[in-house]
C-alpha cells in the first residue's frame, strides 16, 4: 500500500514538474522512474556482499542493507523537494489542483485500450523480473555473471530517460505504449530462445532501456490528454491495472514454469501477455480511426526536439 501511495504520488509530481517546462516533459518524467534503476543497480552490488560477509540470518542482514539505502536516499530528497517548493511559491511550478476529480466515463472509454495493455504489461514484465535469476541459474550462470546482469540492467534504466523522452514528448497517444512493449517484448524472448551470455546479456540490457519508461509512457499519456485536475486519479486508476497484473503474473508464470518445458516456456507466456499490448493499441487505432492508437487521436506536441539533440543536451 505504501509503495503504491509513493509510486502515484511521484508520478504525478513529475507529471507537475514537466508541465512546467514541456520542452523537457518527457525527459522530467522519464527521470523519476529512470531513478530506479540507481536502486536496482546498487541492489546487485551490495546485496551479494552483505550476503557474503553476514553470518547468522544473512538475508535479515541483506534486507536492512537495502533500508539503508532507501533511507540514504530519502535524506538526499531534501534539497530538490526544497526546490521545487520554492519554484512552487514563485509560480513556475503550478500548484496541486483543489478539488481534483475522477475522470468521467468518456475518458476512460478512451484510455480503455491502454489501460488493458497496462495491465497485460504487469503480468508479463513481473514474470521476468521474478524467474530471471532462476533461469540464469539453471543455464548455469556463475553469481558473479548474475551480479553483473543486474548491475548493467540497472545501468540501463538510469540511461532509458535520455533515450526515449523525445519520444514521450513528440506523441500523445498511445503509440510509445506499444513501441516500447514491442521492444520489451524482444527482450524477454531472447533467454527463452539461448542461452547464448552475450544474447543473455543483451536482453537484459534492452529490458532495462525500456521497460521503465513504458511506466513514464503512462504517466505522460495522462498528462497529455487530461486537464491537471484529473492527473491523480488518471495516474491512480492505471496503477491498479498495473498491481493487478502484478499480482497474476507470477501465478502464472509458475505455474506454467512448474511443468513441462520448465522456465523458458514460463518466459514464453510472459512475451505473449506483452504482445497482447501491441495488438490491444492496434485494435484501438482501428476503432478510433487513421492516425490514432489506444482509442487516442493522434496529436504532436508544439516541442519537436530530434533524439540527436536530446541526447546532447
Amino acid at each position: 500500500m505504501a509503495s503504491a501511495l509513493v509510486f502515484i504520488t511521484g508520478g504525478l509530481m513529475a507529471a507537475r514538474l514537466g508541465a512546467s517546462q514541456p520542452a523537457r516533459g518527457g525527459l522530467l518524467i522519464g527521470l523519476y522512474y529512470g531513478g530506479t534503476g540507481l536502486g536496482i543497480t546498487l541492489s546487485a552490488l551490495v546485496v551479494p556482499l552483505v550476503l557474503q560477509v553476514a553470518g547468522h540470518q544473512p538475508h535479515a542482514w541483506g534486507w536492512a542493507a537495502l533500508a539503508l539505502l532507501c533511507f540514504g536516499a530519502a535524506a538526499l530528497l531534501r534539497c530538490p523537494v526544497q526546490q521545487i517548493a520554492l519554484l512552487v511559491a514563485s509560480g513556475t511550478v503550478p500548484a496541486a489542483a483543489r478539488g481534483a476529480q475522477a475522470p468521467g466515463r468518456r475518458p476512460l472509454r478512451r484510455f480503455g485500450f491502454a489501460l488493458a495493455g497496462y495491465g497485460m504489461f504487469g503480468v508479463g514484465y513481473i514474470g521476468y523480473m521474478t524467474f530471471v535469476v532462476a533461469l540464469l541459474r539453471e543455464q548455469g550462470q556463475s553469481a558473479g555473471s548474475i551480479t553483473v546482469f543486474y548491475a548493467l540492467l540497472g545501468v540501463a534504466v538510469m540511461a532509458s530517460p535520455r533515450l526515449w523522452a523525445w519520444l514521450l514528448d513528440r506523441y500523445r497517444d498511445g503509440r510509445p505504449q506499444a513501441l516500447l512493449n514491442g521492444l520489451l517484448d524482444v527482450a524477454m524472448v531472447l533467454p527463452a530462445l539461448t542461452t547464448a551470455w552475450p544474447l543473455v546479456l543483451l536482453s537484459g540490457l534492452l529490458f532495462g532501456a525500456v521497460f521503465l519508461s513504458l511506466v513514464a509512457s503512462t504517466t505522460a499519456l495522462v498528462r497529455h490528454n487530461l486537464p491537471p485536475a484529473q492527473w491523480a486519479a488518471g495516474i491512480g486508476a492505471f496503477t491498479i491495472v498495473f498491481a493487478a497484473g502484478q499480482i497474476v503474473g507470477p501465478l502464472m508464470v509458475g505455474w506454467v514454469s512448474d511443468g513441462a518445458g520448465g522456465l523458458q516456456r514460463g518466459f514464453m507466456l510472459s512475451a505473449v501477455a506483452l504482445c497482447g499490448i501491441v495488438d490491444r493499441c492496434r485494435a484501438g487505432a482501428a476503432a478510433a480511426g487513421p492516425g490514432s492508437c489506444c482509442g487516442l487521436r493522434r496529436a504532436r506536441t508544439t516541442h519537436n526536439t530530434p533524439c540527436l539533440s536530446m541526447l546532447s543536451a
